[in-house]
């Protein structure tokens, strides 16, 4: 089981929005160095939304290729269309991702039934570890706990990643999947308290930017000690709320632009950080680094 700091990684680019393969490069450099516990490649995060379906295997192939088994590799594969989903999923398999992340489709806003029919037939398709993605606030569709438990027993499902920011929905999730089955917030802002009470990680936004704090917080908080996750999530509270400030990844992006880790690459429909908010991200980035500095 794949536990801890997974960070859902933004994907680099340069300022007319072509991949930054370098600046990819040195990110995944950098998150291995500062401990993250696994790297989630072309997500909500990575603007899967806007890369073309040649853009999205190369930029999992290159991950795993760099990564050489160091971390695990979780591939976004993903999609409102079924058999979209099975040939990209089928592709991160053939690339050597280690698991596959599926999001709740988006838009048609199928029935339970059909979002129960939709991942079965990926996981009967494909042949590797598949986690679910429920994040209701993005896609408009709600996966029920009855519905996740319907799956849960399938060989090939292995977890849900929960972004509805309710604990209490992940622990009626591990009531009814029980302890086998892995469960990982999709919110940063509750994800201590989620693991608290039983989760095994958190896919995270916040980890792009602090990820030593993020894989230390996972593994207090994982191994129950509340005292200690408590204080290095309290350094990075304002990072949780402020990178939502705008939509997802505009905040981030802009963050790690500030750092000098990444252009300010961003695809439309989005759009670059309204600067108004610079001011609060710069200050929510200063708490949480002012917290690790050396005594």
């Amino acid at each position: 089981m794949i536990t801890g700091s997974l960070v859902a990684l933004v994907t680099p680019m340069t300022e007319n929005g072509d991949l930054d393969w370098k600046r990819l490069h040195d990110l995944v450099e950098f998150h291995i160095k500062e401990g993250t516990d696994g790297i989630v490649a072309v997500g909500t995060t990575g603007e899967s939304a806007t890369l073309t379906v040649p853009e999205h295997c190369e930029v999992v192939k290159r991950i795993v290729s760099q990564v050489d088994g160091r971390i695990p590799v979780i591939a976004g594969t993903g999609g409102n269309s079924t058999q979209e989903a099975i040939l990209l999923t089928a592709e991160a398999k053939s690339l050597g991702a280690d698991a596959c992340l599926l999001v709740t489709p988006y838009y048609n806003k199928p029935t339970q039934e059909g979002l129960y029919r939709h991942f079965k037939a990926i996981a009967d398709a494909v042949d590797i570890p598949q986690i679910l993605y429920n994040v209701p606030g993005r896609t408009a569709v709600d996966m029920l706990p009855e519905t996740v438990a319907r799956l849960a027993g399938h060989r090939n499902i292995a977890g849900i990643k929960e972004a509805t920011g309710l604990v209490e929905r992940g622990r009626q999730i591990r009531d009814l999947c029980g302890e086998s089955f892995a469960i990982y917030s999709g919110d940063d802002a509750t994800g201590m308290e989620l693991m608290l009470q039983g989760a095994n990680g958190v896919i995270s936004v916040t980890n792009n930017v602090a990820p030593r704090q993020m894989s230390e917080l996972c593994a207090a908080a994982i191994a129950g000690d509340r005292e200690t996750a408590t204080a290095i999530n309290e350094s990075l509270d304002a990072l949780h709320h402020k990178l939502f400030v705008e939509s997802n990844p505009i905040p981030v992006k802009w963050v790690l632009k500030e750092m000098g880790l990444i252009q300010e690459g961003i695809r439309l429909p989005l759009t670059p950080l309204s600067q108004s908010f610079h001011a609060e991200l710069r200050a929510a980035l200063k708490q949480a680094t002012e917290q690790v500095e050396p005594a």
